[in-house]
């Protein structure tokens, strides 16, 4: 990953009317990137890891359906800038997708505090996540949010142990009402291998 690509500046979008003609392919191919990009851990809970590529897309997109104008511009930026991987971590929104209403309000009732208790494991070494401060997703009666953005700040040993082609990478939720783990495929694990610098 090169410097530039851990911001989206100004110069970085494109006229809307340009986007509108190239939509359709550029959904295509941010598609095909997010394939790799996306971790299913347990029946309720997907970590969709971002990215550059990710975040820009995303910023188009709310630009477009908007239509805010040169003045969204600003406060997009400043949205989705946090949630780009900076050299030396993974970044994911957590998602806890349940389609029935009812079971997605009681599980959601149960999990708070589940940002607290995310963590990857990389050969033994456990990398625990900090969860985005830009508000609390769990409310003072202990229900949590159905999406969470969450940062994973590795190490030096912990991004040369992820860098091993093969290397057993497995994401954790460890919470009372919801512990599951799932193992990277490769290639997933070789798809964010591109965050680190």
């Amino acid at each position: 990953m090169s410097v530039e690509e851990h911001k989206i500046t100004r110069t970085d979008i494109i006229d809307m009317a340009v986007y509108g003609e190239e939509r359709q392919q550029r959904r295509s191919e941010i598609s095909q990137i997010k394939k790799n990009r996306r971790v299913h851990v347990g029946p309720d809970a997907t970590f969709y890891f971002e990215s550059y590529d990710t975040m820009c897309y995303q910023v188009h997109e709310m630009l477009y359906i908007e239509r805010g104008g040169e003045g969204q511009i600003g406060g997009e930026l400043e949205a989705y800038n946090p949630l780009i991987p900076q050299g030396s971590e993974l970044i994911a929104t957590l998602m806890i997708e349940i389609e029935n209403e009812d079971r997605r309000r009681e599980t959601l009732a149960k999990l708070g505090g589940v940002e607290e208790c995310l963590s990857i494991k990389i050969d033994g070494m456990i990398v625990k996540a900090v969860a985005e401060r830009d508000l609390d997703r769990t409310t003072a009666a202990g229900k949590a949010s159905s999406v969470h953005f969450v940062h994973f700040p590795f190490g030096g040993e912990s991004i040369a142990a992820f860098r091993q082609d093969g290397a057993e990478v497995i994401v954790a939720i460890d919470h009372p009402a919801y512990s599951h783990m799932a193992k990277m495929t490769e290639e997933t694990r070789a798809a964010l291998v591109q965050d680190f610098d």
